[in-house]
């Protein structure tokens, strides 16, 4: 039977509007790709196991990161191996220990750790863990890109920061943390700059958005540095290495991204706190185990993690021929502008006050205020989750999940003045949006979610 058939709603999730899969999502039938099978047409026999894996950026929005103006210095024929390794001191010796007994690692390795340089980009979920054992491990060099503040948010899962860290710069809190951790290591912070991928042997992409994950994926294949990636989203965590010699990189899994907005984001979707502990921990023993050249790394391989039933699944992933970067043929030969690519356009700038009359689609969260104070008639619709509308909530408005927005709709009057409302606006404007595709006239999407409501109008209550 047609799975598209028996499961409503899935073909929408899987294929475009031309009927063609959606590049941004890949199927799986056992650990196969179906693009390498009968694509879809694969036969599914009793027993075996369709995954659908999305892209997951997991993080905030594109347009908080600069992805613009990357230079990149290629030279790939300075690399680790080609260092002289250093000696250990006495102190290293007492530190490493454990390392050191370990055939498999042993004062080689450990001088090889000693020697590498490794740029974490993202100082968050991803690169607290990562970078920590990464420091713990001796990695003589450690390159840290973040250009974010700590925020109390971060607390529940970025481990690099603390509670007194809250409003300082990530970066400052990284560096004192791990310089606590291992003082005889050297870190390097940079604000912007992924130009100064050259120096370092391997890239660990701890990224949270689209745009800077396409960018470090290209300046890996083009500089020819492996990239230690992972990802995460509620439960769900991601690993592989991508853009080693004879691998594929992450183009060849996902050569496309998700428009912009169909992907929630961490901040709208949340993530379990240890979630990435796990992967991050993952993408350090890969990067471990490159440096020093043992076991068998994530090559070819693509991890997927599910915590809610603890269960690990690898699935084959296949370096494709026709891939833009990596292919036989390439036709990116240099970085290109990445929020483009991924349809990220800059924040439009604040209007006035939109006359109802008008063709506004938004209105802000005080002139939702005044509104509601002069005693206008309004249908306020909350389309959060029923967990994230007891954290807090616009006095008076109603709860409509925005998944059940299309089966309640009729519970609206459509010649009434409605206004949508989220966290931050994205997933009020997709309800905005079918609202008005099912003949609703009054339909205002509330800029900036609830979180603007609290900021503004009623900060007594919380923010998550």
């Amino acid at each position: 039977m047609d799975l598209t058939t028996k499961h409503a709603g899935l073909k929408a999730h899987l294929y475009n509007e031309q009927g063609h899969l959606r590049s941004f999502v890949n199927v799986y039938v056992n650990d196969e790709d179906i693009r390498y099978l009968q694509k879809e047409q694969t036969p599914v026999q009793p027993g075996d196991t369709v995954s659908i894996i999305p892209s997951v950026a997991g993080g905030v929005p594109a347009a908080d990161t600069d992805v613009r103006n990357v230079r990149l210095k290629p030279d790939p024929t300075k690399t680790q191996l080609d260092r002289e390794l250093p000696s250990l001191t006495n102190d290293e010796i007492k530190r490493y220990s454990r390392h050191l007994i370990m055939p498999e690692v042993g004062m080689d390795g450990q001088r090889k750790l000693k020697a590498a340089k490794v740029l974490c980009i993202g100082a968050g979920g991803l690169g607290s863990p990562a970078a920590m054992y990464l420091a713990a491990a001796g990695v003589g060099t450690l390159g840290l890109v973040d250009f974010d503040v700590v925020d109390f948010s971060n607390l529940q899962r970025q481990i690099l920061h603390g509670t007194p860290d809250v409003g300082r710069s990530k970066l400052a809190s990284a560096r004192d943390r791990l310089s606590t951790l291992n003082p005889e290591i050297t870190i390097a912070t940079h604000e912007v700059a992924l130009e100064l991928f050259e120096p370092y042997d391997i890239i660990l992409d701890g990224t949270d958005n689209f745009p800077t994950r396409y960018l470090v994926n290209d300046a890996c294949v083009l500089l020819r540095k492996p990239n230690a990636y992972g990802s995460i989203f509620r439960f769900e965590g991601q690993a592989s290495v991508f853009a080693t010699k004879d691998g594929p990189c992450y183009r060849c899994l996902y050569p496309e991204p998700p428009p912009p907005g169909l992907v929630p984001s961490c901040a709208e979707g949340g993530v379990l706190g240890v979630l990435p502990g796990i992967i991050g921990t993952i993408q350090a023993t890969e990067t471990i185990k490159l440096i020093i050249g043992v076991g068998e790394p994530l090559i070819g391989r693509f991890l997927i993690f599910d915590a809610l039933r603890m269960r690990f699944r690898e699935l084959k992933l296949r370096k494709d021929p026709d891939c833009p970067v990596c292919g036989t043929h390439p036709t990116v030969k240099q970085l290109i502008d990445y929020e483009q690519f991924c349809g990220v356009h800059p924040a439009p700038e604040p209007t006035s006050v939109p006359n109802i009359q008008s063709n506004a689609t938004e209105i802000s969260s005080i002139e939702l205020k005044q509104r509601l104070d002069r005693g206008d008639t309004l249908k306020i619709v909350d389309v959060r989750e029923p967990n994230e509308f007891q954290i807090n909530r616009i006095p008076g408005s109603v709860l409509i999940p925005l998944g059940d927005v299309p089966k309640r709709y009729q519970e609206l009057d459509p010649d009434e003045q409605i206004v949508v409302h989220c966290k931050m606006g994205t997933r009020s404007a997709k309800a905005a949006d079918f609202l008005r595709s099912v003949g609703f006239k009054r339909v205002l999407n509330l800029r900036g979610g609830v979180l603007d409501w609290v900021d503004k109008v009623d900060p007594t209550q919380p923010k998550y």
